[in-house]
């Protein structure tokens, strides 16, 4: 009878060993499908106010080296009575995969959101939604962070056409150069009949001194606003490695980039590239 028992609890250890190895490796493929680095020839040599733009985060070396960043930070939503809620988030950022993991734990459960290549999927519910303003969905939360972070990677990639106009606009006191990305399918559907992924149209803002770019103005056809995210510090993660903003914020907007109702705060305060 002991030597029966024993032969159970074996059994029941090994097939826990396999069920853990394989959860480690199903989430070790998934890691491995979006911590990818540049597919780009760099033979064809890109517009003079892209080079710049790369240059003032870091520039091309720092960037084609940086597969994941991650990020932990304390967000604040803005709610219509003047009341706010608090809450720590971690930001996983795949630059080359045009992809974002964002993650907390809050009262109501932990969740777990992911955008990758347009497609939003949630892998863990949670109570989170509940404190997002609420012209504001989980989806377009996600892309103008991953946007606001991944300006290099987004300019050389094949998912968008850009089209930088010639004169200069005044924004609250600072000039820019607008930059329209037109929309466009998301290359490299395995299947036919899934449905192609679009990037949201949007307006790029590039500092007419720095050529930083630091705000996006997007059109996702939310009522009769539109939504900008602007970074602010840049800060690098590391010695000369990329440099992403510290503090990003979400507003209202109208179609010329001027700032209205500010929604969103998010202060990232730990910065790390994945090896």
């Amino acid at each position: 009878m002991g030597n029966r028992f024993s032969k159970i609890i074996w059994m029941v250890l090994v097939a826990a060993f396999i069920f853990t190895g394989c959860q480690r490796q199903y989430k070790e493929e998934v890691v491995d499908v979006l911590d990818s680095g540049p597919e780009i020839d760099m033979t064809s040599v890109p517009p003079d106010y892209v080079v710049k733009s790369i240059e003032a985060v870091g520039g091309w070396n720092a960037w084609s080296r940086t597969k994941e960043l991650q990020l932990d930070c304390v967000v604040t939503f803005y709610q219509p009575d003047g009341s706010f809620h608090l809450t720590e988030q971690h930001h996983v950022v795949y630059p080359w995969s045009n992809s974002i993991q964002i993650s907390a734990r809050e009262p109501q459960g932990r969740f777990v959101w992911q955008l990758s290549k347009g497609k939003f999927d949630v892998l863990q519910e949670g109570g989170q939604s509940a404190a997002l303003p609420i012209v504001i969905g989980s989806n377009h939360f996600a892309e103008m962070i991953l946007s606001i972070m991944t300006i290099p990677a987004r300019f050389l990639d094949e998912s968008a056409e850009f089209s930088k106009e010639t004169t200069g606009l005044k924004i609250q006191g600072q000039w820019y150069y607008p930059i329209s990305r037109l929309s466009s399918p998301i290359v490299g559907t395995e299947h036919e009949s899934e449905p192609a992924f679009v990037l949201s149209k949007a307006v790029l803002y590039q500092d007419r001194a720095s050529s930083l770019i630091d705000m996006l103005v997007f059109d996702f056809k939310s009522g009769d606003s539109n939504f900008a995210v602007r970074g602010y510090e840049y800060t690098e993660v590391e010695k000369n490695g990329v440099r992403v903003p510290a503090r990003i914020e979400i507003f209202k907007a109208d179609a010329r980039g001027n700032l209205q109702e500010r929604l969103v705060k998010i202060d990232n305060h730990t910065f790390k590239r994945s090896k």
